[in-house]
């Protein structure tokens, strides 16, 4: 059976919304997804880099992120005819590990928690194929690199692409 990795953050979780909101508030700015096409927040506002970060630094920041439309429902399917693995850089942020697993578990439960994947380097993941939002994890994968549409992502053309997941139930179930 072929085996699919999929990264959580910004492809079935949704941090980007929140970090935003978070970052509006507290520094009284009214940055827009708009304004991150192409680009990074801390592109965005260099200035404010760690601070940027610190907010997804707060150990509970992952544990209430809102699901990506239809991640559940084709992820559920693809488990019917692939191996499926959740594969996250947690090790980018330590202290996110906790709310990380415990997101997956409430919202990815039909998934086997064996196949939660808590890393760094992706180059390690023996899968066919990798769903993520960031081509940096791509180098070094021996498999396909599927890039999920972002804001931060849009100029990047080396990869194929999908823009939401039923373009991707599209690409696996045809």
């Amino acid at each position: 059976m072929e085996r699919i990795a999929i990264d959580m953050d910004d492809v079935i979780a949704d941090p980007l919304s929140k970090h935003l909101a978070l970052f509006n508030k507290r520094y009284n700015e009214n940055i827009s997804i708009k304004d991150l096409e192409g680009k990074y927040l801390t592109e965005v506002r260099p200035e404010l880099h760690q601070e940027i970060l610190d907010i997804l630094a707060e150990p509970t920041f992952f544990r209430d992120l809102d699901i990506i439309t239809d991640s559940q429902e084709v992820i559920k399917e693809l488990s019917q005819h692939y191996e499926v693995f959740i594969a996250t850089a947690a090790m980018e942020l330590p202290s996110s590990f906790t709310s990380k697993y415990e997101w997956l578990k409430e919202h990815f439960s039909f998934l086997n928690e064996r196949n939660f994947i808590f890393c760094g380097d992706k180059s390690i993941i023996k899968a066919d194929y990798l769903i993520d939002d960031s081509p940096r994890n791509f180098m070094g994968f021996e498999g396909q690199g599927i890039l999920f549409t972002n804001p931060y992502n849009l100029h990047v053309t080396d990869y194929v692409r999908v823009n939401n997941w039923q373009e991707v139930r599209e690409f696996f179930l045809k």
